[in-house]
């Protein structure tokens, strides 16, 4: 009896999870990918990039830890007609707590890193998660209450409108195309995240897998998606720059900014045109396969240099408006505003974006 009790222990030791620290190159990776978020410190966070016909070069916004900084005056003065408040770091008091995050946050990598453990690694992770998540609401709900709580008393008001800045990616608001993202610090922060849950991954799944442990566990099948989504969000749309982006079929200079059209694929690569014409003779081509085609976008006609989708859009054919390559194909955003120009030109043949694409 003693005899098989022993042997029954010696069974559960033997059967005890393995593998549980870190190996050395994993530690490592994890302990200087960490300490290097502190020179997040002395580089902006994140950037708010606003392009318009009047401002090609367009205006700069950076968000520090403590600060703010670029041409937030020049954005106040424009925000001043339409009814925003004026941008001050007054309005951030995040500003007074987010230095102590990122050292906290830094700390905390470089003791999970000594301390060597997948517990460890998977609260570093989480944590990651767990903050990046509160940011990008923090962001938004600031956003939401700056772009929406407009001077009734301002120059311009447009019923209905609000201002809300994009939380990541391209939006566009009045004549502007408006872009949020990280900035050089920002990303730091998102690559030691993303580091941390690779190491978490291979902690838990490929090790495991060498000793025969073949079910993933659903909770780092949840930190793979996460990881995937953080490297997908900033995939989108960029401002056409006219007079210096060329276009990718004709290789003529892109200027006209009433006409001009871009293509987005899965892995967030651009390509910018300068007609319909050129867009529809790229899409016939196998260059880039219909499934790996994030988004397809046009130049509203109504509001030079802001991009739509195309898919949603209205067009207007009709000579007289002269597009760079003679399509002579206007885009709209709205039925009113191809009816108002149509007007203005004398008529026109109005069509949908499966016809543009089955008749060029």
């Amino acid at each position: 009896m003693q005899a098989n009790q022993t042997l029954s222990i010696q069974n559960l030791k033997f059967n005890k999870p393995v593998m549980k620290k870190l190996n050395s190159i994993s530690r490592i990776i994890l302990g200087v990918s960490a300490a290097s978020m502190l020179i997040a410190l002395w580089l902006p966070l994140w950037q708010i990039q606003l392009w318009a016909p009047q401002y090609p070069e367009g205006l700069n916004m950076k968000i520090w830890h403590n600060r703010l900084s670029g041409a937030f005056d020049i954005i106040n003065g424009l925000n001043h007609y339409i009814g925003m408040r004026e941008i001050r770091a007054e309005m951030f008091p995040e500003f007074s707590y987010i230095g102590i995050l990122l050292v906290a946050f830094a700390v905390l990598g470089v003791f999970a890193a000594w301390r060597g453990t997948r517990r460890w690694l998977y609260i570093f992770t989480g944590t990651a998660y767990a903050l990046g998540l509160a940011a990008l609401y923090d962001f938004y709900r600031w956003g939401y209450d700056y772009g929406h709580n407009l001077d009734p008393h301002a120059a311009i008001v447009v019923p209905g409108m609000s201002y809300q800045p994009p939380v990541l990616g391209y939006k566009n608001l009045l004549n502007f195309t408006a872009y949020s993202g990280p900035d050089l610090g920002g990303w730091i922060v998102v690559i030691v995240g993303i580091i941390a849950s690779a190491l978490a991954f291979y902690a838990c799944c490929i090790e495991d897998r060498m000793h025969k442990r073949k079910v993933m566990k659903p909770a780092m099948a949840l930190v793979i998606l996460l990881s995937v989504s953080m490297l997908s969000c900033s995939i989108g749309p960029e401002p056409i720059r006219f007079g210096e982006d060329g276009c990718f079929n004709c290789k003529m200079t892109i200027s006209d900014q009433r006409f001009g059209a871009e293509v987005v694929s899965n892995k967030g690569k651009v390509y910018k045109f300068d007609d319909l014409n050129c867009l529809n003779d790229f899409l016939k081509t196998d260059f880039l396969p219909a499934a790996e085609i994030k988004h397809t976008l046009a130049v509203d006609f109504s509001h030079p240099g802001q991009l739509i989708p195309a898919e949603q859009a209205f067009f207007l054919k009709n000579e007289a408006l002269k597009s760079p390559m003679r399509s002579d194909v206007a885009t709209f955003s709205t039925e009113a505003d191809r009816k108002k120009v149509s007007g203005e030109v004398g008529g026109g043949t109005a069509m949908s974006w499966s016809e543009i694409r089955k008749n060029f």
